[in-house]
Parts: C-alpha cells; sequence; structure tokens
C-alpha cells in the first residue's frame, strides 16, 4: 500500500511518539511520502511501527500542528505541504503571539512567585519538576509541563499573569508538544524548569526571572529552528 512504510521497522516504546513523528516527518520532507498522499489508517500505522493507536495519533496530530497535513472528515489524513507552515498557530494563537507575549508575563510572574509562593506551592513545584524527569509519555509530560506554568502563574499572586496562562494553556500545550517532539528537548526542559522551581523555593527574584528567561529563550531557538526566523518574527 505504501512503499515507504515497508521499509520502517518496529519503534521501540521509549519516545514511540516522536520516533514515529519523526520517521513520518523525514519521510515527507525527502519525498518519499509526496504531497497529495493519503496516509494509511491509524490502525496499520500502529501495527507497522509495533505501537499503540495513540502513539499515532499524537504523532500526526503534531504534523497537522506543523501544517504538513490535514485530517478530512470521512476521507483520512493527507500530506499537504513537505515543509512546516510559515503561519504555524496553536489555538488561535501564532507562534509570534506566545514568542511575543510569554517573555512579558511569565517572567515577571517567575520573579514575584520567588517572593510571594506559600511553602505547599514551591514543594509542588519541586514535585512536579521530580515527575517530568520520572515521566517517559510525551503526552502526559506536556500535561505536568503544563501544570508547572500554571502553578507558578498562581504562585505569582497576581491574577492577571494567571488568567492569561490558563486562558492560552492549550495553546502552550500544543506548543510544548511540539517542540519536544522536533527537537526532543525534555531532558533540557527539565533541567531549566528545575532551576526556576530551585530559586522560586529559595526566594530569589532575579534568579527566578533569569531562569524562566532562559528557559523561554530555548523554546524561542527551537520554533524559530522549525519555521524559520524571518516567518516566526514577522
Amino acid at each position: 500500500m505504501a512503499d515507504w512504510l515497508s521499509e520502517n521497522s518496529p519503534i521501540s516504546r521509549k519516545n514511540a511518539a516522536e520516533a514515529v513523528f519523526d520517521e513520518l516527518r523525514s519521510a515527507i520532507v525527502s519525498g518519499r511520502i509526496e504531497v497529495g498522499t493519503r496516509l494509511p489508517s491509524e490502525t496499520h500505522l500502529a501495527k507497522s511501527y509495533g505501537v499503540s493507536r495513540p502513539v499515532i495519533r499524537e504523532a500526526l496530530r503534531s504534523l497537522q500542528t506543523l501544517g504538513m497535513t490535514q485530517t478530512r472528515t470521512g476521507s483520512g489524513t493527507f500530506v499537504t505541504t513537505s515543509a512546516p507552515s510559515a503561519n504555524l498557530s496553536y489555538s488561535g494563537y501564532s507562534a509570534r503571539d506566545l514568542i511575543e507575549a510569554r517573555p512579558f508575563i511569565e517572567v515577571p510572574a517567575a520573579g514575584w512567585a520567588a517572593l510571594r509562593r506559600s511553602a505547599q506551592q514551591a514543594s509542588s513545584m519541586l514535585q512536579l519538576c521530580d515527575d517530568m524527569d520520572a515521566e517517559e509519555d510525551p503526552h502526559r509530560w506536556v500535561t505536568l509541563d503544563s501544570e508547572f506554568h500554571m502553578l507558578l502563574a498562581k504562585a505569582s499572586g497576581n491574577a492577571v499573569f494567571e488568567k492569561i496562562v490558563t486562558d492560552a494553556r492549550d495553546a502552550l500545550m500544543q506548543q510544548s508538544e511540539l517542540v519536544n517532539m522536533m527537537a526532543s528537548r525534555r531532558l533540557a526542559s527539565n533541567r531549566e524548569h528545575r532551576a526556576i522551581a530551585i530559586a522560586v523555593d529559595a526566594g530569589s527574584q532575579e534568579d527566578a526571572s533569569r531562569a524562566m528567561e532562559i528557559h523561554l529563550g530555548q523554546v524561542k531557538q527551537v520554533v524559530t529552528d522549525i519555521i524559520g526566523a524571518n516567518q516566526t518574527l514577522r
């Protein structure tokens, strides 16, 4: 049914969604899967890669977020382009929206959290870091990542910061999922989150703000690499 699929070997269970995503994306970019091709069903892909359908669904969702595929109800998933969309967006927010806004929200929020957090909030942030270190499932990790940023905004004691992060939660989760799919950044991101949590726990406004600035800078770099600096910052 698909020559490119017959070349694949079963994917290992660890980081399976990333592996499937990377294989499909590489096949599309290289032209092994041509634009206009209808991808095999989730069931067929799952069997070929030796993974579950949720793993396939997660990989396909990231391809669609990149704008490389489109799912048509009743027809299947089709390859629409061999390059990521220049108009990358998540739940109504563009990549540019998040890149420009997050430093003005989450950097000061981290600083205020260091001064205002409760002992329980500080403890919960550190526990979330432990949970992220131990988590191997990409989707669950993204949820923990979201919980960390939500808790940090709440700990800032600023209702505006908290509301903005809450309202943008779905978009932030989609961005996090894509960034970690594309760049396998979970380990580095874990270290960055822990640096933030340690600074907040220590009550250091300067260190917490700086740690968040570094974290967001790394996210920005990955997004820029995905769709190009000119497209991201335009």
